[in-house]
Protein backbone atom coordinates (compact mmCIF):
# COMPACT_ATOMS: atom_id res chain seq x y z
CA UNK A 1 0.00 0.00 0.00
CA UNK A 2 1.51 3.33 -0.96
CA UNK A 3 2.02 6.33 1.31
CA UNK A 4 -0.27 8.58 -0.73
CA UNK A 5 -3.29 6.36 -0.18
CA UNK A 6 -2.55 6.04 3.53
CA UNK A 7 -2.24 9.80 4.02
CA UNK A 8 -5.38 10.47 1.96
CA UNK A 9 -7.30 8.08 4.20
CA UNK A 10 -6.06 9.84 7.36
CA UNK A 11 -6.98 13.26 6.02
CA UNK A 12 -10.45 12.60 4.73
CA UNK A 13 -12.14 9.77 6.64
CA UNK A 14 -14.95 10.05 9.20
CA UNK A 15 -16.76 12.94 7.53
CA UNK A 16 -19.41 10.98 5.61
CA UNK A 17 -20.21 7.51 6.96
CA UNK A 18 -22.27 4.78 5.37
CA UNK A 19 -23.48 2.54 8.21
CA UNK A 20 -24.95 -0.79 7.13
CA UNK A 21 -27.50 -2.38 9.44
CA UNK A 22 -27.85 0.85 11.38
CA UNK A 23 -31.38 0.06 12.58
CA UNK A 24 -30.21 -3.06 14.38
CA UNK A 25 -29.13 -3.36 17.99
CA UNK A 26 -25.43 -2.51 17.73
CA UNK A 27 -25.66 -0.37 14.59
CA UNK A 28 -28.29 1.92 16.12
CA UNK A 29 -26.22 2.20 19.31
CA UNK A 30 -23.27 3.29 17.17
CA UNK A 31 -25.32 5.97 15.38
CA UNK A 32 -26.75 7.32 18.64
CA UNK A 33 -23.26 7.31 20.14
CA UNK A 34 -21.72 9.24 17.24
CA UNK A 35 -24.29 12.02 17.29
CA UNK A 36 -23.46 12.50 20.98
CA UNK A 37 -19.73 12.87 20.30
CA UNK A 38 -18.55 16.49 20.25
CA UNK A 39 -15.72 15.58 17.84
CA UNK A 40 -18.08 14.11 15.22
CA UNK A 41 -19.26 16.76 12.79
CA UNK A 42 -20.01 14.52 9.82
CA UNK A 43 -23.13 12.89 8.42
CA UNK A 44 -24.42 9.33 8.55
CA UNK A 45 -26.26 7.39 5.86
CA UNK A 46 -28.00 4.38 7.41
CA UNK A 47 -28.57 1.56 4.90
CA UNK A 48 -30.80 -1.14 6.37
CA UNK A 49 -33.09 -3.76 4.83
CA UNK A 50 -35.25 -3.78 7.99
CA UNK A 51 -35.47 -7.52 8.40
CA UNK A 52 -37.10 -8.72 11.62
CA UNK A 53 -34.23 -7.43 13.80
CA UNK A 54 -34.14 -3.93 12.25
CA UNK A 55 -36.15 -1.41 14.22
CA UNK A 56 -36.40 2.28 13.35
CA UNK A 57 -37.75 2.95 16.84
CA UNK A 58 -34.15 2.46 17.99
CA UNK A 59 -33.33 5.75 16.26
CA UNK A 60 -36.34 7.92 17.08
CA UNK A 61 -34.20 10.43 18.96
CA UNK A 62 -32.05 11.22 15.93
CA UNK A 63 -34.51 10.49 13.10
CA UNK A 64 -34.78 14.20 12.21
CA UNK A 65 -31.13 15.06 12.73
CA UNK A 66 -29.98 17.23 9.80
CA UNK A 67 -26.91 15.05 9.26
CA UNK A 68 -28.77 11.72 9.28
CA UNK A 69 -30.39 9.90 6.34
CA UNK A 70 -32.12 6.53 6.37
CA UNK A 71 -32.15 4.41 3.21
CA UNK A 72 -34.18 1.21 2.98
CA UNK A 73 -32.15 -1.25 0.94
CA UNK A 74 -30.06 -4.40 0.68
CA UNK A 75 -26.27 -4.49 0.98
CA UNK A 76 -26.22 -7.07 -1.82
CA UNK A 77 -27.51 -4.33 -4.16
CA UNK A 78 -24.10 -3.18 -5.35
CA UNK A 79 -25.55 -0.52 -7.66
CA UNK A 80 -27.44 1.07 -4.76
CA UNK A 81 -24.39 1.00 -2.48
CA UNK A 82 -22.22 2.66 -5.13
CA UNK A 83 -24.86 5.31 -5.80
CA UNK A 84 -25.02 6.15 -2.09
CA UNK A 85 -21.24 6.36 -1.88
CA UNK A 86 -21.08 8.76 -4.81
CA UNK A 87 -24.12 10.86 -3.89
CA UNK A 88 -23.08 11.35 -0.27
CA UNK A 89 -19.29 11.44 -0.82
CA UNK A 90 -18.83 8.50 1.53
CA UNK A 91 -15.33 8.14 2.98
CA UNK A 92 -16.01 5.37 5.52
CA UNK A 93 -18.25 2.30 5.55
CA UNK A 94 -19.00 0.75 8.94
CA UNK A 95 -20.44 -2.68 8.23
CA UNK A 96 -22.82 -3.98 10.91
CA UNK A 97 -25.43 -5.59 8.66
CA UNK A 98 -25.56 -9.33 9.31
CA UNK A 99 -27.73 -12.27 10.16
CA UNK A 100 -26.51 -13.06 13.65
CA UNK A 101 -28.68 -15.54 15.55
CA UNK A 102 -27.09 -18.98 15.83
CA UNK A 103 -30.37 -20.87 16.24
CA UNK A 104 -31.78 -19.26 13.09
CA UNK A 105 -28.60 -20.17 11.19
CA UNK A 106 -29.06 -23.82 12.12
CA UNK A 107 -32.59 -23.84 10.67
CA UNK A 108 -31.98 -21.55 7.68
CA UNK A 109 -28.28 -21.26 6.80
CA UNK A 110 -28.85 -19.92 3.28
CA UNK A 111 -29.88 -16.43 4.37
CA UNK A 112 -26.73 -16.23 6.52
CA UNK A 113 -24.50 -17.10 3.58
CA UNK A 114 -26.27 -14.63 1.30
CA UNK A 115 -26.16 -11.70 3.72
CA UNK A 116 -22.95 -12.26 5.63
CA UNK A 117 -20.75 -13.48 2.80
CA UNK A 118 -22.19 -12.07 -0.42
CA UNK A 119 -23.31 -8.84 1.24
CA UNK A 120 -19.76 -8.20 2.42
CA UNK A 121 -18.42 -9.09 -1.01
CA UNK A 122 -20.65 -6.55 -2.77
CA UNK A 123 -19.66 -3.79 -0.34
CA UNK A 124 -15.97 -4.53 -0.89
CA UNK A 125 -16.46 -4.47 -4.65
CA UNK A 126 -17.70 -0.89 -4.32
CA UNK A 127 -14.75 0.04 -2.12
CA UNK A 128 -12.40 -1.54 -4.65
CA UNK A 129 -13.73 0.91 -7.26
CA UNK A 130 -13.55 3.86 -4.86
CA UNK A 131 -10.40 3.10 -2.92
CA UNK A 132 -10.38 6.29 -0.83
CA UNK A 133 -13.17 4.69 1.25
CA UNK A 134 -12.16 2.99 4.50
CA UNK A 135 -14.05 -0.21 5.30
CA UNK A 136 -14.58 -1.31 8.90
CA UNK A 137 -15.97 -4.82 9.33
CA UNK A 138 -17.83 -5.86 12.49
CA UNK A 139 -17.30 -9.52 13.33
CA UNK A 140 -17.62 -11.89 16.28
CA UNK A 141 -15.54 -14.02 18.63
CA UNK A 142 -17.56 -17.04 17.48
CA UNK A 143 -15.32 -17.38 14.43
CA UNK A 144 -12.59 -18.72 16.73
CA UNK A 145 -14.63 -21.73 17.85
CA UNK A 146 -14.84 -22.97 21.42
CA UNK A 147 -12.41 -22.66 24.32
CA UNK A 148 -11.77 -25.11 27.13
CA UNK A 149 -11.65 -24.12 30.78
CA UNK A 150 -8.64 -21.87 30.25
CA UNK A 151 -7.21 -19.56 27.62
CA UNK A 152 -8.46 -16.59 25.60
CA UNK A 153 -9.08 -15.69 21.99
CA UNK A 154 -6.43 -13.39 20.54
CA UNK A 155 -6.21 -11.80 17.12
CA UNK A 156 -3.95 -14.67 16.03
CA UNK A 157 -6.19 -17.50 17.25
CA UNK A 158 -6.90 -19.92 14.36
CA UNK A 159 -10.45 -19.87 13.05
CA UNK A 160 -12.63 -22.87 13.92
CA UNK A 161 -16.27 -21.82 13.36
CA UNK A 162 -18.81 -24.38 14.55
CA UNK A 163 -22.17 -23.05 13.35
CA UNK A 164 -23.47 -21.82 9.98
CA UNK A 165 -23.58 -18.33 11.51
CA UNK A 166 -19.97 -18.32 12.69
CA UNK A 167 -18.81 -19.97 9.46
CA UNK A 168 -20.46 -17.21 7.43
CA UNK A 169 -18.83 -14.52 9.57
CA UNK A 170 -15.46 -16.27 9.35
CA UNK A 171 -15.81 -16.29 5.57
CA UNK A 172 -16.57 -12.58 5.49
CA UNK A 173 -13.55 -11.88 7.72
CA UNK A 174 -11.31 -13.73 5.29
CA UNK A 175 -12.76 -11.84 2.33
CA UNK A 176 -12.04 -8.51 4.03
CA UNK A 177 -8.48 -9.59 4.74
CA UNK A 178 -8.01 -10.80 1.16
CA UNK A 179 -9.29 -7.54 -0.35
CA UNK A 180 -6.91 -5.57 1.86
CA UNK A 181 -3.89 -7.63 0.87
CA UNK A 182 -4.79 -8.21 -2.78
CA UNK A 183 -6.23 -4.84 -3.77
CA UNK A 184 -4.71 -2.54 -1.15
CA UNK A 185 -8.08 -1.53 0.34
CA UNK A 186 -8.14 0.41 3.59
CA UNK A 187 -9.80 -2.01 6.05
CA UNK A 188 -10.06 -2.75 9.74
CA UNK A 189 -11.90 -5.62 11.43
CA UNK A 190 -13.12 -6.01 14.99
CA UNK A 191 -14.21 -9.27 16.62
CA UNK A 192 -16.42 -8.72 19.64
CA UNK A 193 -17.80 -10.86 22.45
CA UNK A 194 -21.51 -11.16 23.33
CA UNK A 195 -23.16 -7.74 23.39
CA UNK A 196 -25.98 -6.68 25.67
CA UNK A 197 -27.78 -3.43 26.43
CA UNK A 198 -30.81 -1.32 25.42
CA UNK A 199 -32.74 -2.08 22.22
CA UNK A 200 -31.53 -5.67 21.85
CA UNK A 201 -33.97 -7.93 20.04
CA UNK A 202 -35.58 -10.39 22.51
CA UNK A 203 -34.32 -13.56 20.84
CA UNK A 204 -30.97 -12.90 22.57
CA UNK A 205 -30.37 -14.32 26.03
CA UNK A 206 -30.54 -11.32 28.36
CA UNK A 207 -33.67 -9.61 26.94
CA UNK A 208 -35.31 -13.02 26.41
CA UNK A 209 -34.87 -13.97 30.06
CA UNK A 210 -35.93 -10.52 31.22
CA UNK A 211 -39.10 -10.41 29.11
CA UNK A 212 -40.06 -13.98 29.98
CA UNK A 213 -39.71 -13.14 33.67
CA UNK A 214 -42.02 -10.15 33.24
CA UNK A 215 -44.53 -12.23 31.27
CA UNK A 216 -44.41 -15.31 33.51
CA UNK A 217 -43.08 -17.52 30.72
CA UNK A 218 -40.52 -20.35 31.02
CA UNK A 219 -36.86 -19.34 31.10
CA UNK A 220 -35.22 -21.78 28.64
CA UNK A 221 -31.69 -22.93 29.51
CA UNK A 222 -29.72 -25.04 27.03
CA UNK A 223 -28.26 -28.23 28.50
CA UNK A 224 -27.10 -27.62 32.07
CA UNK A 225 -26.49 -23.91 31.57
CA UNK A 226 -22.73 -24.39 31.93
CA UNK A 227 -21.80 -22.63 28.67
CA UNK A 228 -19.69 -19.55 29.32
CA UNK A 229 -19.76 -16.23 27.46
CA UNK A 230 -17.83 -12.98 27.78
CA UNK A 231 -20.30 -10.09 27.98
CA UNK A 232 -19.71 -6.63 26.48
CA UNK A 233 -21.97 -3.65 27.15
CA UNK A 234 -23.04 -2.24 23.77
CA UNK A 235 -22.00 1.34 24.55
CA UNK A 236 -18.49 0.10 25.33
CA UNK A 237 -18.47 -1.79 22.04
CA UNK A 238 -19.44 1.18 19.88
CA UNK A 239 -16.92 3.34 21.72
CA UNK A 240 -14.29 0.76 20.78
CA UNK A 241 -15.36 0.87 17.13
CA UNK A 242 -15.10 4.66 17.12
CA UNK A 243 -11.63 4.33 18.65
CA UNK A 244 -10.56 1.90 15.91
CA UNK A 245 -11.90 4.23 13.22
CA UNK A 246 -9.93 7.15 14.63
CA UNK A 247 -6.71 5.42 15.66
CA UNK A 248 -6.61 1.95 14.07
CA UNK A 249 -4.03 0.76 11.58
CA UNK A 250 -5.32 -0.24 8.15
CA UNK A 251 -5.28 -4.01 7.66
CA UNK A 252 -5.45 -4.67 11.41
CA UNK A 253 -7.80 -6.79 13.48
CA UNK A 254 -8.87 -5.79 16.99
CA UNK A 255 -10.59 -8.04 19.54
CA UNK A 256 -13.15 -6.26 21.73
CA UNK A 257 -14.28 -7.94 24.94
CA UNK A 258 -16.08 -6.99 28.11
CA UNK A 259 -13.83 -9.04 30.39
CA UNK A 260 -16.92 -10.43 32.08
CA UNK A 261 -17.26 -14.22 31.82
CA UNK A 262 -20.49 -15.76 33.04
CA UNK A 263 -22.02 -19.22 32.91
CA UNK A 264 -25.47 -18.96 31.34
CA UNK A 265 -27.21 -20.34 34.42
CA UNK A 266 -25.34 -17.95 36.72
CA UNK A 267 -26.25 -15.04 34.47
CA UNK A 268 -29.92 -15.97 34.64
CA UNK A 269 -29.72 -16.05 38.42
CA UNK A 270 -28.06 -12.62 38.38
CA UNK A 271 -30.84 -11.18 36.19
CA UNK A 272 -33.43 -12.62 38.57
CA UNK A 273 -31.58 -11.18 41.57
CA UNK A 274 -31.51 -7.63 40.14
CA UNK A 275 -35.05 -7.79 38.73
CA UNK A 276 -36.51 -9.12 42.00
CA UNK A 277 -34.84 -6.35 43.97
CA UNK A 278 -35.94 -3.68 41.50
CA UNK A 279 -39.57 -4.86 41.48
CA UNK A 280 -39.62 -5.85 45.15
CA UNK A 281 -40.68 -9.36 44.18
CA UNK A 282 -39.88 -12.75 45.69
CA UNK A 283 -37.03 -14.22 43.58
CA UNK A 284 -38.70 -17.62 43.72
CA UNK A 285 -41.43 -16.25 41.47
CA UNK A 286 -38.86 -16.09 38.68
CA UNK A 287 -36.57 -18.94 39.71
CA UNK A 288 -39.48 -21.37 39.36
CA UNK A 289 -39.67 -20.46 35.65
CA UNK A 290 -36.21 -21.86 34.85
CA UNK A 291 -36.62 -24.72 32.38
CA UNK A 292 -33.72 -26.84 31.11
CA UNK A 293 -34.10 -27.76 27.46
CA UNK A 294 -32.21 -29.91 24.97
CA UNK A 295 -28.88 -28.38 24.04
CA UNK A 296 -28.59 -26.93 20.55
CA UNK A 297 -26.38 -28.68 17.97
CA UNK A 298 -22.72 -27.69 18.02
CA UNK A 299 -23.10 -25.47 21.07
CA UNK A 300 -19.70 -23.91 21.87
CA UNK A 301 -18.70 -24.31 25.50
CA UNK A 302 -16.78 -21.14 26.26
CA UNK A 303 -15.84 -17.81 24.67
CA UNK A 304 -13.36 -15.39 26.25
CA UNK A 305 -11.57 -12.51 24.56
CA UNK A 306 -8.10 -11.14 25.20
CA UNK A 307 -8.54 -7.46 24.32
CA UNK A 308 -5.05 -6.36 25.38
CA UNK A 309 -4.16 -5.27 21.82
CA UNK A 310 -6.83 -2.56 21.56
CA UNK A 311 -6.07 -1.49 25.11
CA UNK A 312 -2.32 -1.12 24.59
CA UNK A 313 -2.28 0.17 21.02
CA UNK A 314 -5.38 2.38 20.94
CA UNK A 315 -6.02 3.19 24.61
CA UNK A 316 -9.54 1.74 24.80
CA UNK A 317 -10.99 -0.14 27.76
CA UNK A 318 -14.59 -0.93 28.80
CA UNK A 319 -16.09 1.79 30.97
CA UNK A 320 -18.99 -0.23 32.37
CA UNK A 321 -18.58 -3.11 34.78
CA UNK A 322 -20.90 -6.02 34.09
CA UNK A 323 -23.05 -5.23 37.15
CA UNK A 324 -23.40 -1.61 36.02
CA UNK A 325 -24.21 -2.56 32.45
CA UNK A 326 -26.73 -5.22 33.45
CA UNK A 327 -28.49 -2.84 35.84
CA UNK A 328 -28.68 -0.18 33.12
CA UNK A 329 -30.05 -2.75 30.68
CA UNK A 330 -32.75 -3.99 33.03
CA UNK A 331 -33.74 -0.42 33.93
CA UNK A 332 -34.01 0.46 30.23
CA UNK A 333 -36.37 -2.42 29.47
CA UNK A 334 -38.51 -1.63 32.50
CA UNK A 335 -38.72 2.05 31.52
CA UNK A 336 -39.38 1.47 27.82
CA UNK A 337 -42.44 -0.74 27.90
CA UNK A 338 -43.84 0.73 24.69
CA UNK A 339 -40.73 -0.35 22.78
CA UNK A 340 -41.10 -3.84 24.26
CA UNK A 341 -44.82 -4.02 23.45
CA UNK A 342 -44.22 -2.85 19.88
CA UNK A 343 -41.58 -5.54 19.35
CA UNK A 344 -43.73 -8.25 20.87
CA UNK A 345 -46.79 -7.25 18.83
CA UNK A 346 -44.87 -6.63 15.61
CA UNK A 347 -46.05 -3.02 15.29
CA UNK A 348 -42.41 -1.88 15.24
CA UNK A 349 -42.50 -2.90 11.55
CA UNK A 350 -45.38 -0.55 10.75
CA UNK A 351 -43.04 1.80 8.88
CA UNK A 352 -42.16 -0.98 6.46
CA UNK A 353 -45.77 -2.02 5.96
CA UNK A 354 -46.85 1.61 5.41
CA UNK A 355 -43.98 2.22 2.99
CA UNK A 356 -44.92 -0.72 0.79
CA UNK A 357 -48.65 0.03 0.91
CA UNK A 358 -47.93 3.55 -0.36
CA UNK A 359 -45.92 2.12 -3.25
CA UNK A 360 -48.69 -0.29 -4.32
Amino acid sequence: MNTDKKSLFKQNHLQNLLVTGGAGFIGSAFIRFLFNQPDFKGKIINLDLLTYAGNLENLVEIANHPHYTFVHGNITNQELVEKLCLTHHIDTIVHFAAESHVDRSIHNPQSFLETNIMGTFHLLEVVKKHSHIHFHHISTDEVYGSLGDTGYFTESTPYQPNSPYSASKASSDHIVRAYHHTYGLHTTTSNCSNNYGPCQFPEKLIPLILMNCLNGKPLPVYGTGSNIRDWLYVDDHVHAIWTVLKKGVSGSVYNIGGEAEWKNIDLIHEIIKILSKTLNEDPEKFLSLITFVKDRPGHDQRYAIDCSKIKKELGWSPLNSFSEGLSKTIDWYLNNKQWVENVQSGTYQDWLRLHYSQQD
